[in-house]
């Protein structure tokens, strides 16, 4: 009698959970492709026409388009790699300052920010917003951007990362005449790709999928993002399918092309939190 394989049926399960629950997410990219009369045409009864379309079409694209769609795709895009960028310099400096400067009290100020990363952001959201519309900061790029910069998350990985390069560098650096923010500059960062690339990565899925704070902070639309933008194709009274699919397409597209290139260092910068 032959003998199946010992993972034959750990693939097996794996294979049909997987086709499961990829199942919504292939009708959800098909369909968006779709014309919106045929979204729902096959559902009852059920029929392969659900995957396998017989027309394909990009007017939801287009419809998208035409609406102005672009404009707060163009402001999660901008917001989101502006927060990189600036969240990066800041959290990685505060967490080389929590590394390798010793002062009173640095066990406290990194609990604290332990503590900050544990609160959910919703907690605080409406007196921050509201601190915001109190010194006119609303309906700018500033608004966005700001609350997005000091992550918590961001600045434990980087401070874990760090605690794991040798002491020895940092003083032999300072024997040199070297200022402490030359050590952060052209000793630390270069030895830190892999967990800057996750830490960013984290800051900028942190933006993107950000809903509640724009939604309290702007109420233009020169200033609106994607994921509000989406949420306003539902009307009071009816809705676009194809224009709702296509938009969630394109909202999903987007974090894609950016994370997948770079999950290697992203791995590498999880995996390396832990080595000290």
């Amino acid at each position: 009698m032959q003998k199946w394989p010992k993972a034959f049926v750990p693939t097996l399960l794996i294979g049909i959970f997987t086709t499961i629950f990829m199942t919504p997410l292939l009708w959800l990219f098909i369909s968006a492709f779709r014309p919106e009369i045929d979204i729902l045409g096959h559902l009852s009864p059920l029929s392969w026409e659900i995957i396998v379309p017989k027309r394909l079409s990009i007017e939801n694209f287009v419809a998208l388009w035409q609406a102005g769609f672009w404009l707060p795709v163009f402001n999660s895009v901008f917001v989101a790699f502006a927060t990189v960028a600036l969240g990066l310099l800041i959290n990685s400096m505060a967490a080389f300052a929590l590394s390798a400067i010793e002062f009173p009290g640095r066990s406290i100020v990194f609990a604290v920010i332990v503590i900050s990363f544990l609160i959910p952001f919703e907690a605080i959201a409406i007196p921050l917003a509201s601190t915001v519309r109190t010194v006119g900061f609303d309906n700018t790029y500033s608004a966005l951007i700001g609350p997005g910069l000091a992550n918590g998350f961001a600045i434990f990985m980087l401070r874990q990362f760090f605690l794991s390069i040798p002491k020895e560098l940092t003083e032999a650096a300072k024997i040199d005449g070297v200022s402490m923010f030359q050590i952060y500059w052209q000793v630390y960062l270069p030895l830190s790709k892999a967990p800057m690339v996750g830490a960013g990565i984290i800051i900028f899925l942190f933006q993107w999928q950000a809903y509640l704070w724009p939604l309290l902070v702007t109420s233009t639309r020169d200033y609106e993002v994607a994921p509000v933008a989406l949420a306003k194709l539902i009307g009071q009274y009816d809705y676009d399918l194809g224009q709702m699919l296509a938009g969630a397409v394109l909202l999903a597209i987007i974090p894609a092309l950016v994370v997948l290139p770079l999950q290697r260092h992203f791995t590498q910068s999880i995996a390396g939190t832990g080595v000290k």
